[in-house]
């Protein structure tokens, strides 16, 4: 593939990368700030208790979500955010109707397509290693 196609592609995929780590960051954010009040009510899934939960959820949300927007170890990046978004579309909100677990869909649906590309040219992982990270079946320059 031409380097002008590598580079809209890239360019989507930074655009996709900002956007769902900022949306997410938000989320963690808010879980981070309300801490206190929520670690002993914070739903408990997997039962690793519900302390233990919020901090893995923060440090997804928050950490990983960070990574993505840098474009650094993005597709390690994205498995705690996947395994977040499996765990609250089929266990927390498992019974509950399309509408609410949709979202969870939505960023699992994503997080897997970072996992399967890689963050494209326009990411840290590009510039510090330069392999791996152009979108799956385009050559990155070197």
């Amino acid at each position: 593939m031409n380097m002008q196609n590598e580079k809209l592609t890239s360019t989507g995929l930074l655009v996709l990368r900002v956007g769902v780590g900022l949306f997410m960051l938000v989320h963690g954010w808010a879980k981070l700030s309300g801490f206190a009040e929520a670690q002993n009510h914070f739903p408990d899934p997997i039962g690793m208790g519900s302390k233990l939960s919020l901090i893995m959820a923060i440090g997804a949300e928050v950490g990983c979500s960070a990574l993505l927007i840098l474009g650094l170890a993005t597709r390690l990046a994205s498995i705690p955010l996947a395994f977040t978004m499996v765990i609250a579309l089929f266990v927390v909100h498992g019974e509950d109707p399309w509408k609410v677990k949709e979202l969870a869909g939505m960023y699992l649906l994503v997080y897997v397509s970072l996992m399967l590309t890689g963050p494209g040219i326009f990411s840290l992982d590009h510039l510090f290693f330069r392999r791996d990270t152009a979108p799956a079946g385009l050559e990155s320059p070197t």
